[in-house]
């Protein structure tokens, strides 16, 4: 099965699901889905960062500091967290990440998607998916603050990244 005919579950405005569908049309259609965002610290505490595959249906090519994805039909935002995390880090055997928070993301154009933010340490030697991963580093948030006007995100993990810098900044 291709990635285009996985049966997700189109949501809402208040995250309730109203069909399943597959991800090709939920992508043409630009119909809400749900996604989670796995911000992954190794032993050292730095961030897992990567530079997504040129083949990416969604941001090709582009920076993110989040491993994750949609999530599944029936699938619940924790499952997806746990499954992501270890298929795009290649690891088996990681805690369950810890949910941070959740919001709607607005793509504009490209349409809009929960967005569940989770967190998981990875002490692991990471093996990530060449067909998900071009490139990729541990890097401390220092590191990640200076790269944030030089590289290219994916607009989503930075939204995601820009709340999460306004939660901490709230505690």
């Amino acid at each position: 099965m291709s990635a285009a005919d996985e049966i997700l579950d189109v949501v809402d405005e208040h995250d309730r699901v109203v069909a399943q569908l597959p991800r090709g049309r939920v992508y043409a259609e630009n119909l809400r889905h749900r996604c989670v965002f796995v911000r992954a610290r190794d032993a050292e505490g730095r961030l897992f960062v990567h530079r997504r595959t040129p083949t990416k249906l969604v941001f090709p090519s582009l920076h993110d500091m989040f491993v994750g994805g949609v999530v599944g039909a029936g699938e619940t935002y924790d499952d997806a967290a746990l499954r992501e995390a270890e298929e795009e880090l290649g690891v088996s055997g990681l805690p369950r990440p810890e949910f941070l928070f959740k919001f709607l993301y607005d793509g504009g154009a490209r349409g809009s998607w929960w967005s569940a933010v989770y967190e998981v340490r990875c002490e692991l030697p990471v093996n990530p998916q060449v067909e998900e991963v071009a490139w990729h580093a541990f890097l401390t948030e220092e590191e990640v603050e200076d790269r944030l006007s030089d590289w290219e995100w994916v607009p989503d993990g930075l939204a995601a990244y820009e709340r999460l810098r306004a939660l901490r900044a709230a505690d």
